[in-house]
């Protein structure tokens, strides 16, 4: 079975609609979806992690109109 696909963090970025700066901030408080580091430097994320840290924050996000 072939593995999941990882997205780059170029992606991560374009789903959130986010500065890479402030991605490094909300990943410096714990609070970013879980990464993989690449021996080569670069960062990537399994999309079921990606998932699954979106649903929690619809979880923890109160409702809003």
């Amino acid at each position: 079975m072939p593995r999941p696909p990882a997205l780059k963090l170029a992606e991560v970025l374009a789903e959130l609609r986010m500065s890479p700066s402030a991605f490094y901030r909300l990943r410096a408080r714990g609070m970013a979806p879980r990464m993989i580091k690449l021996p080569n430097g670069e960062l990537r994320c399994r999309r079921a992690d990606f998932d699954a840290w979106w649903e929690a924050c619809e979880r923890d996000t109160p409702e809003w109109y």
